[in-house]
């Protein structure tokens, strides 16, 4: 950490913001941004949402400022490597290609360190639902968009009251056994694929989970999402991973950022 507060790494990886989105937490994004920096930036997948931007126009300023934002560090010399997911797919045209110094790629195989290796790739394309039911997909995500919404309703009660952030809409994920189940089959399947690829791990977003485990045989890393959790990670310059969750500067007065690292390998 710098003494302004600025924390450095070699590389943040970040998946699940849904820009174009009510439920995008677009202002808390944008301030980890700010005290975040990175030699190398990969953003994971469903970045900018086009499902909900072809039914209704939604793009705030907070939300330009992120794209703005991402777009500087580039010209500041972060590597920016953008994989597509499944929300804005409308980028998979375009692998191999550069939209203002960010790289799009199918999937990238990113070194540590010490010589570990880890694919990056969103995930969709290994979920059952994603690739063989596209309809129940888009139907789920209605269900879901208003579970972000009542996650906005709870949290301001709970700001009027006091608390700090919760997430209703995750809470609840983790309380349907079938939702619990699904989260272990994609972990399992993500897994299997990084065998496949002979690399030591996966690093994955999707569904909105963030964790680090090898319960499958390989490190299994998701980074969370910019709707329920507002969370990154962080790779240091010695090659160990941190998952940062960023939900409090915006919530503190405290002159120092008071990321919390809820997993580090």
């Amino acid at each position: 950490m710098t003494d302004n507060g600025l924390r450095r790494f070699r590389t943040l990886f970040i998946s699940d913001v849904h820009l174009g989105t009510r439920g995008c937490q677009a202002d808390k994004l944008l301030d980890f941004l700010r005290w975040h920096e990175a030699d190398t930036v990969y953003l994971v997948g469903d970045i900018v949402d086009g499902w909900h931007l072809k039914s209704s126009w939604y793009w705030p300023q907070a939300h330009n400022d992120v794209v703005q934002k991402l777009l500087r560090k580039g010209r500041k010399g972060a590597r920016m490597i953008y994989v597509p997911g499944n929300h804005d797919e409308f980028l998979r045209g375009y692998y191999g290609t550069h939209f203002g110094g960010i790289e799009v790629v199918e999937h990238a195989i990113h070194e540590t360190p010490d010589g570990r290796r880890y694919l990056v790739i969103h995930g969709d394309l290994f979920d059952f639902v994603i690739s063989q039911a596209r309809w129940l997909a888009l139907l789920g995500d209605k269900a879901y968009d208003l579970a972000i919404t009542m996650n906005r309703l709870v949290n301001g009660l709970m700001r009027r009251l006091g608390f700090g952030y919760w997430s209703f809409s995750k809470w609840a994920k983790l309380k349907v056994k079938n939702a619990v189940n699904y989260i272990g089959d994609f972990e399992k399947t993500l897994a299997a694929e990084a065998q496949h690829h002979g690399v030591d791990g996966v690093i994955c977003g999707h569904i909105h989970h963030a964790v680090m485990h090898e319960s499958f045989g390989t490190h299994y890393i998701n980074c969370g999402d910019w709707v329920e959790s507002c969370t990154a990670v962080a790779e240091h310059f010695d090659g160990r991973f941190e998952i940062i969750t960023w939900t409090k500067r915006l919530e503190s007065i405290e002159p120092e950022p008071a990321p919390v690292a809820a997993q580090a390998a």
